[in-house]
């Protein structure tokens, strides 16, 4: 998956629970400046669950 503009980065997400980094996602930087917080399956703890972005 590629970079649409250039001020979309590329942030990985991981699961609140388990901390495992299952996502991947794009964020545009100049619009959203704290760090995202999405509910997304974990594979792991094989239910959905808060997935943040790491660094």
């Amino acid at each position: 998956m590629g970079i649409k503009g250039k001020n979309d980065r590329m942030v990985v997400m991981a699961c609140e629970e388990c901390k495992e980094r299952n996502y991947t996602t794009t964020k545009n930087k100049k619009n959203i400046k704290e760090r995202l917080e999405l509910n997304k399956y974990c594979p792991k703890c094989k239910k959905t669950t808060v997935h943040k972005e790491t660094k």
